[in-house]
């Protein structure tokens, strides 16, 4: 069932990439859109089964033979195909029988990894928002009762004669101290941004030194980065403080978890740095964006903590404070950037977006 030139040319030029299938769901045709999205060629996979394209394709290959048998066309929405180069991608597809019997198929994929990225970034821009209006009217009914319990702690310590009496009066002084210093962690820097140009490389050397000192020589790094980086305009030592967080939660995580006697399960952290073009972090599209990804081998982060990581107080560690992701996203914010998080046992990815372009 070959294709004819007018309907080539017309499969040529869309967007959604089409596959022509043959009764026996082997591959007749690709246009440009399907060779792009399957990162494979035309002159390759013709006669091929369609089987060879995917991995695991159990479900694909029941609704084509469904089709094919009964005639219907069917449609599914967020199907996950990996391919055999190991590129794995979400796709809304429909399968159309066409012809007379025995019945071809066209396959059409529409590519949905983008829109749910964007969805996903404003969910996670509009939690951090709610958040933070939340935790500063928290802070603000906090702090205004501390205050008078502290000051009438120190005026009761004015008045006691006794140094066993005013031992009492001291300690809650100092735990509404301590309480108000966690109140303003909550809170995340509380002063401007002092922006400069800034080399993220710079920053994450910093971050580098900081943890091979602390860690003293139990860690292991690993740097890949885009030396075509432009600097970014932001304020470097909150930037630093940002990475520092969340490098030494990686680090943490993977010391609780490790075997000393393993030298090939050393903990491991990578910091990679990506430029990426025309990329959107939540409403706003930009020109150029800085991607760096700070990736550990640690045991990762349990699906259910996954999705309220960023969240204050909520920590995967017995001996964690549950803030230091919270800042983090709060920094980034600032500098109008996002952090995503990805997480399997043996590779926990936290990505950061920093616009590269200067503020207008």
């Amino acid at each position: 069932m070959a294709i004819t030139a007018g309907y080539k040319h017309i499969l040529d030029n869309l967007t959604t990439a089409v596959l022509v299938l043959t009764p026996s769901l082997r591959i007749d045709y690709l246009n440009p859109a399907a060779e792009s999205l399957l990162e494979t060629s035309l002159t390759r996979m013709t006669d091929a089964a369609v089987c060879d394209l995917f991995v695991e394709s159990a479900d694909l290959l029941e609704t084509l033979h469904a089709a094919a048998d009964n005639g219907h066309a069917y449609t599914k929405r967020e199907a996950e195909f990996r391919l055999v180069t190991g590129a794995h991608f979400t796709v809304d597809y429909s399968v159309t029988p066409y012809g007379p019997e025995p019945s071809g198929l066209l396959l059409e994929l529409q590519p949905r990894d983008r829109l749910i990225r964007i969805s996903r970034e404003e969910d996670i821009i509009s939690q951090h928002e709610t958040t933070r209006i939340l935790v500063r009217g928290m802070a603000h009914e906090i702090k205004n009762p501390l205050g008078g319990i502290r000051g009438a702690a120190q005026l009761l310590d004015r008045e006691l004669k006794g140094d066993g009496q005013k031992e009492y009066t001291r300690v809650i002084i100092d735990e509404a101290d301590r309480l108000r210093a966690l109140v303003d962690r909550m809170l995340g820097p509380n002063r401007a941004l002092r922006l400069a140009p800034t080399n993220v490389h710079e920053v994450l050397e910093r971050v580098k030194t900081l943890l091979e000192a602390e860690s003293r020589g139990r860690l292991q790094f690993e740097r890949d980065y885009d030396p075509s980086l432009p600097e970014l305009n932001g304020d470097k030592e909150q930037l630093m403080q940002a990475f520092l967080n969340i490098a030494r939660n990686a680090m943490e995580a993977a010391f609780e978890h490790s075997d000393p006697g393993n030298k090939a399960g050393q903990p491991t952290i990578t910091f990679r740095t990506r430029a990426l073009r025309q990329f959107t972090i939540g409403h706003h599209r930009h020109r150029l964006v800085c991607r760096v990804d700070v990736i550990d081998n640690g045991p990762g982060i349990p699906h259910d903590l996954l999705q309220n990581v960023f969240y204050p107080m909520i920590s995967g560690r017995a001996n964690g404070t549950g803030l230091g992701l919270s800042i983090t996203q709060s920094i980034i914010g600032q500098h109008r950037g996002l952090v995503e998080c990805q997480s399997e046992p043996g590779c926990t990815n936290f990505t950061v977006f920093l616009p590269l372009e200067e503020r207008s």
